[in-house]
């Protein structure tokens, strides 16, 4: 919107009672200086956030390796003591199938 007369200037309001502007420059410049740093400190907050939710989206990532570590480990270990129980019934099994044949 093209208004007469103003055409790239910024028009500061006027106090009815005495004529002088209500907002000076320096005003204005401080109130864009606190928004730039407000805008600063918000977007600080939100790194801040995001890094503590990555903390702890680390952290239970980490137990959850733990835990499949050692399952793993006992899983492992349950398989030895398998292979081993396996192991010593083919030795029972086999014991057993020569007593047979030497009593034919």
């Amino acid at each position: 919107m093209n208004l007469p007369g103003l055409a790239g200037q910024v028009v500061a309001m006027k106090n009815p009672i005495t004529g002088e502007d209500v907002v000076t420059w320096p005003e204005v410049m401080a109130f864009f200086v606190l928004v730039i740093l407000l805008g600063g400190l918000i977007a600080a907050g939100l790194d801040i956030w995001k890094t503590k939710r990555q903390i702890g989206q680390d952290t239970a990532l980490r137990e959850l390796v733990n835990r499949y570590e050692q399952l793993a480990a006992s899983t492992m270990d349950a398989q030895q003591r398998t292979a081993t129980d396996v192991a010593e019934l083919r030795s029972r099994a086999a014991s057993i199938e020569q007593i047979l044949r030497s009593v034919d």
